[in-house]
């Protein structure tokens, strides 16, 4: 099921097979692909259809070295510690949170070697970002990692960066009123796709009230 050619999964193969590819090859992606990536993304519901979302597109080097550094800060200061201390969540085995953790850590430091970046923004004006802005942009971010995995581009959705939002926007040349909500490294991936580890329905959904189980998730 994994190594099914994208034209012939259908969307919830695809849904289920969207692992967080952070391994990827340096290798040159076609801006056709990238361009059906976009176009997957400005297909997405957003607030009001007022499409406030902006898309980056990076590919200078330089550029994606500066965020790494901050990437990198993150990690240390943070995302390191709190994997090494953390339980494996859900669904998800010891060895398998290790190999993740891992993964992780990889992309941490070969991030700006990932070949594009896709940015993902709102222009938000003089507004402040409220708790639902990210109702507007992040339906495009997940189309646009459907849309890679559909295309055999790895991917993953990364938001390490605004742990030090002001440092790592003014890395990217982001004009005032306009931020940054996930960075999109995409490229081939070096692993193959499979099967999401995720923990069971009846763990998470209830029904009319809080804590009541839903019996239809029963196993």
């Amino acid at each position: 099921m994994a190594d099914q050619p994208a034209g012939e999964a259908d969307v919830f193969e695809i849904m289920h097979t969207t692992r967080a590819m952070r391994r990827l090859r340096p290798d040159p992606v076609p801006d056709a692909l990238i361009r059906r990536i976009l176009e997957a993304g400005a297909a997405a519901a957003n607030g009001g259809n007022t499409q406030r979302w902006r898309f980056l597109v990076v590919k200078d080097r330089a550029i994606k070295q500066a965020v790494q550094v901050i990437y990198q800060r993150a990690y240390d200061q943070v995302i390191g510690p709190r994997y090494s201390g953390s339980a494996p969540p859900p669904g998800v085995s010891a060895e398998r949170y290790a190999r993740q953790h891992a993964a992780v850590e990889y992309l941490t430091q070969h991030y700006h070697e990932a070949p594009v970046w896709i940015v993902a923004c709102l222009d938000e004006g003089a507004a402040a970002p409220t708790r639902w802005s990210g109702a507007s942009i992040y339906p495009a971010v997940q189309n646009m990692l459907l849309a890679a995995r559909a295309l055999g581009l790895g991917s993953t959705l990364t938001t390490r960066h605004l742990l030090f939002e002001a440092e790592a926007e003014a890395a990217l040349g982001l004009p005032p009123g306009v931020h940054s909500y996930a960075i999109l490294p995409i490229g081939y991936p070096m692993g193959r796709f499979g099967p999401v580890g995720r923990g069971k329905l009846s763990d998470i959904v209830y029904q009319d009230r809080w804590g009541e189980p839903w019996a239809a998730a029963a196993d």
